[in-house]
């Protein structure tokens, strides 16, 4: 966000000049402005909750998962052990899926602050 708002502070007639398209007509013009900067502010926004909600989810199936492995050792031991391996598969999957997102967001930064330098 902050880096949108430098844009448009120090670049404002290039930063303006990405809500309209060469040829737009004249009717459209005021209804693709307030669109585009609707989405020029809600970018940041959405790759924060869509890199929160990915790291979150696996971290909240392995806590699952192993909270079950953990009550049940007692019960069924062979039960539990493989739930262990299965929680190491997802353990490294998990560190995949940062590695993946961390690729992600730089790429989607990297986008965002060339659109605004």
């Amino acid at each position: 966000l902050a880096t949108v708002l430098i844009g448009v502070r120090h670049q404002l007639t290039h930063t303006l000049a990405h809500f309209l398209p060469v040829g737009t007509p004249g009717p459209l013009i005021p209804i693709l402005i307030i669109i585009e900067t609707i989405s020029l502010f809600i970018r940041p926004i959405a790759l924060g909750v869509r890199l929160t909600a990915n790291l979150t989810a696996g971290h909240l199936l392995i806590q699952l998962i192993s909270t079950a492995a953990f009550h049940i050792f007692f019960i069924m031991p062979t039960v539990s052990a493989l739930t262990a391996i299965l929680l190491l598969l997802l353990s490294v999957l998990e560190l995949a899926v940062a590695v993946i997102q961390a690729y992600v967001f730089v790429l989607l930064v990297s986008l965002y602050l060339q659109e605004s330098v």
